[in-house]
């Protein structure tokens, strides 16, 4: 009758792993808290400054785009936002960055012979990691917990139903 009593005990754990392995590989969209992102990009000399721009899922984007020598545009490619921007005067544009990946923005207005490669670059990222990590740590804490115990103490049952503890 030992058998089948440590047979269930590894249930409840296996069970726990599963889920908690499953709740890692499967990402929450609700966990996620989307803030106001201001970014300031600056287009001169064939670049945009900064030339890669970071934020997470869900995230509002605020751009405000200026020009610093001549007329510049902007355009995101996937989101099809798209802007003209005189020197000196700033544009802003605002979206939710609700698509995951990299998306390029670049300047549609020709601006000179190195205009083609004046050309950054928007990653949006889920934002899952920190509740991974946390995921992570609760099966290690649960797995840390059923050794502790499997380790301390056996119950073996009698024929009758009841529990007896021996050490081994």
């Amino acid at each position: 009758m030992r058998w089948l009593h440590t047979a269930r005990i590894w249930r409840l754990p296996l069970l726990i792993g599963l889920l908690t392995l499953a709740w890692l590989v499967f990402p929450f969209p609700g966990a996620k808290a989307a803030t106001t992102r201001h970014i300031t990009l600056d287009a001169s000399q064939f670049a945009f400054s900064p030339g890669r721009v970071h934020v997470n899922q869900g995230d509002r984007v605020v751009f405000t785009v200026a020009a610093q020598d001549v007329v510049h545009g902007f355009y995101l490619d996937g989101y099809g936002l798209k802007t003209r921007v005189e020197p000196g005067v700033s544009q802003q544009i605002e979206f939710v960055a609700d698509k995951t990946g990299k998306f390029r923005y670049r300047c549609s207005v020709n601006c000179g012979s190195l205009h083609p490669f004046m050309i950054g670059e928007l990653v949006v990222g889920s934002n899952t990691p920190f509740w991974r990590a946390t995921g992570l740590i609760v099966l290690a804490a649960i797995g840390m917990l059923v050794y502790l115990w499997q380790s301390g103490r056996v119950q073996e049952m009698k024929q009758d139903g009841t529990l007896q503890s021996s050490t081994p």
